[in-house]
């Protein structure tokens, strides 16, 4: 369930067809899902409730024709990896994978490989893959290392430029958002004609904030749905850190639920550059505000924004390109408003639908992460004046 089925709109502008990244053309979303086993936490066994999810920027061979981008750290108590060259060189070279924390490292190497397997052996390639996460170790064995490169290749084996899965999928699977089931989700926001009409489309990988910050569609939900009504996961998982306390004072517990973290990802196909697609990706920030984000200290908040409506700017990830120039297109700044609207909007209604589509899952130990009850959701919208059941008046 989404939230334009439920009846939700956020904000003013209208979704593309699929209400998705993939309204951009050419952008593709691949997810692994990794869930198996039951009960206590035994390392490298399980339980295991992750995965890796993938975004495609275009059609063609993205090792070979990057994109511009741009990127912007809200709050750096995360990890996407590769920006330094984002932000050096202007462009995005490759697909972007998403997973926990402790799964960077393979994912990163598993791009890599993935991309190296299809050159000639004494061809030029190397690559700077952009990778990031979010914590999923309430839920799942995260030091388990169950991520591998075969699961990489499956998520880009499966991407697609069709409807996207979200909720408990792919990178997604084991994360907790505002203290309710969290994960995947995506969205799209179009510009007017006269402003160009183009898309901006978001996937997130949401795992942050507390419950009584969250915020849907300007309705403080979190504090009508309180952790006394919903159990929040954290508080079984602070339990069991306080008891590991107890036995070895030495241990420090994680930072609550304030100390998740969002990565998310901007795709348009206005023609941006690179400077613009840093302008659009701090706009995700606004998006996450509205839903109640406060970025806190343990909060890893991290964004790239890509742009395709420029294409063959640089052939071979520009080692053995004769050309001298290439020829640019630019959003003129009169009319690059409006697509800030759009990424507001778009990441707004992505963190929603990560909500809304996300299952409760129990995971290790016997925790539980509860899924936000669309009917509940509703009422108290409705108790707001919002939403579909709110009496018009």
């Amino acid at each position: 369930m989404r939230a334009r089925e439920l009846g939700i709109r956020i904000g003013l502008l209208e979704p593309g067809p699929l209400d998705a990244i993939t309204d951009i053309p050419g952008v593709r979303v691949g997810h692994t899902t990794l869930i198996s086993g039951d009960g206590p936490l035994r390392v490298g066994h399980g339980p295991v409730r992750t995965g890796v999810t993938v975004i495609v920027p275009h059609d063609g061979d993205p090792w070979a024709e990057p994109v511009f981008a741009g990127c912007h750290r809200l709050n750096g108590n995360g990890e996407l990896t590769g920006l330094e060259w984002v932000r050096e060189s202007g462009f995005l070279g490759g697909a972007i994978g998403i997973t926990n924390t402790h799964s960077v490292g393979v994912v990163r190497d598993a791009l890599v490989a993935h991309a190296a397997r299809s050159r000639e052996p004494h061809e030029v390639f190397w690559a700077l893959p952009v990778v990031g996460e979010t914590y999923d170790g309430g839920l799942n064995d995260i030091n388990g290392f169950h991520v591998k490169q075969s699961h990489l290749d499956a998520a880009l084996a499966s991407a697609t430029g069709g409807p996207v899965a979200e909720g408990n999928v792919g990178g997604g699977t084991g994360m907790i958002c505002h203290e309710f089931k969290g994960g995947i989700g995506t969205a799209s926001r179009r510009v007017a004609a006269a402003d160009g009409g183009w898309t901006v489309g978001a996937l997130v990988q949401a795992n942050y904030g507390e419950r009584e910050l969250l915020r849907i569609d300007g309705v403080p939900v979190g504090q009508a749905i309180p952790v006394s009504e919903v159990p929040s996961a954290w508080a079984a998982v602070e339990a069991l850190e306080a008891e590991a306390t107890r036995r070895a004072p030495g241990i420090v517990p994680r930072s609550g639920a304030g100390g998740g973290s969002i990565i998310i990802v901007l795709a348009t196909d206005a023609p941006l550059l690179p400077h613009q697609c840093e302008r659009l990706a701090q706009r995700a920030s606004l998006g996450l505000a509205r839903m109640g984000s406060t970025a806190s200290h343990g909060s890893g908040d991290i964004f790239i924004a890509f742009a395709t409506g420029n294409r063959d700017l640089s052939r071979s990830a520009g080692e053995q390109d004769p050309r001298g120039t290439v020829d640019l297109r630019m959003v003129a700044d009169r009319t690059i408003s409006p697509l800030f609207q759009a990424a507001v909007e778009a990441t707004e209604a992505a963190i929603v639908n990560a909500l809304l589509a996300a299952e409760t899952m129990t995971g290790r130990d016997g925790i539980t992460a509860h899924a936000l009850d669309h009917n509940r959701l509703l009422d108290v919208m409705a108790a707001y004046g919002r939403g579909p059941r709110a009496t018009r008046r």
